[in-house]
């Protein structure tokens, strides 16, 4: 539709609206004209970056680990993939909690796993508990994945929350995946922590998942990093050298440079969001037959829109989220993604990763388009 010359407001990007920081991109264009870059190199990645990752880790997080513990990857989303091909053997299953990551089932289910899904909704403020998961186990549970903060509801786990989770998953002898790509874009009074930190005994147990996709603004450059017991790294990094070998040279080198530089970035990135997520959850709440929790984290909203669905919008009745969207896409001209595509139906997701004025020009025309609901 754009392509079209049609003005559209997307909701649907996952990324920052932001350029990688001026002095990462210096360094990847020094690092092209230097021929170590023009050769492979170890497939679990360049040292100096696994060091970077290293030292990067005990500041940010305070979780010590050594580069052997290391795998750098073509983004999380392939330490992701890597991890439970390495963890999982036919039917074994994963607890995930539903609202979910749209790859998360799908890299279990490529691994020959089961995902087990529980859902969670806005009495809870998406977030499961102990008694919750425990419904869920069986004989085959062997991993329990856990996001704080989410992609897609924006929720933020408390440290005492964390600490059950995480005792619950010793208790069982669960391995736990925990995907920490989002652990800088925090807001209000919410506090980021790292799960084996908070329960040290699951170190040996545990899986963590980062990059630095969204802290630097680098979605496109594709480096990302697991970090786990040094027989689960070694497994991946055999996999890894059949499937790509070593990540992109230059890419590393940009990694390594954010990595040992500061936050400065993050901080304007942080305070530009956190505007946002006060005026979209402002504005959406305002939108008839709609319902917003305040997201804690990363950038997104994830409104329930219930109120809306089997109303008659337009000449249009949709029964789902998926039939909303494209109602909103064909008579608004605003692009958002179902809840469907989360484990989380009745529900959207809206990324607030664009400027203040794309944002509250696409929350007006839902306000708009959905003032015309009737029964």
């Amino acid at each position: 539709m754009k392509a079209q010359g049609l003005d559209v407001v997307g909701f649907g990007a996952g990324e920052p609206d932001f350029p990688t920081p001026a002095t990462i991109v210096e360094a990847a264009a020094k690092a092209c004209f230097d021929t170590v870059n023009h050769r492979y190199t170890p497939t679990q990645g360049l040292p100096e970056l696994r060091e970077a990752i290293v030292e990067k880790t005990r500041r940010d997080s305070g979780l010590v680990i050594s580069a052997a513990e290391v795998l750098v990857t073509n983004g999380a989303k392939h330490a992701i993939a890597n991890a439970f091909a390495a963890l999982l053997d036919p039917g074994d299953e994963v607890l995930i909690p539903a609202p979910y990551w749209t790859t998360y089932p799908e890299s279990v289910r490529l691994a020959g796993g089961v995902p087990i899904e529980i859902p969670t909704g806005t009495a809870s403020g998406f977030k499961v508990t102990p008694a919750e998961l425990e419904e869920h186990l069986s004989e085959r549970t062997k991993v329990l994945l856990f996001v704080s903060p989410s992609n897609p509801t924006g929720a933020v786990y408390s440290e005492a929350e964390m600490t059950e989770i995480g005792q619950f998953a010793l208790e069982h002898g669960l391995f736990v995946l925990t995907d920490e790509i989002y652990e800088h874009l925090v807001y209000g009074e919410a506090t980021q922590h790292s799960l084996p930190v908070l329960v040290p005994e699951l170190a040996e147990r545990c899986v963590v998942v980062n990059g630095v996709a969204k802290t630097y603004a680098m979605t496109g450059w594709r480096v990302g990093w697991m970090i786990g017991p040094r027989d689960l790294v070694d497994g991946a990094t055999n996999l890894q050298s059949h499937e790509t070998s070593n990540v992109d040279n230059v890419a590393q080198r940009a990694a390594e440079c954010a990595l040992r530089g500061d936050l400065s970035a993050v901080a304007e990135m942080r305070t530009a969001f956190d505007r946002r997520r006060l005026i979209i959850h402002t504005m959406l709440n305002e939108v008839a037959g709609t319902e917003c929790l305040l997201p804690e984290g990363a950038f997104y909203a994830f409104p329930s829109f219930e109120g809306l669905l089997h109303k008659e919008i337009r000449g249009h009745r949709p029964a789902t989220t998926l039939e909303l969207a494209a109602v909103a896409l064909e008579e608004a001209k605003v692009a958002f993604v179902p809840g469907e595509a989360f484990g989380a139906p009745g529900y959207a997701r809206f990324s607030y990763a664009l400027s203040d004025e794309e944002m509250i020009e696409g929350v007006r025309r839902l306000g708009e388009l959905f003032a015309d609901a009737r029964d």
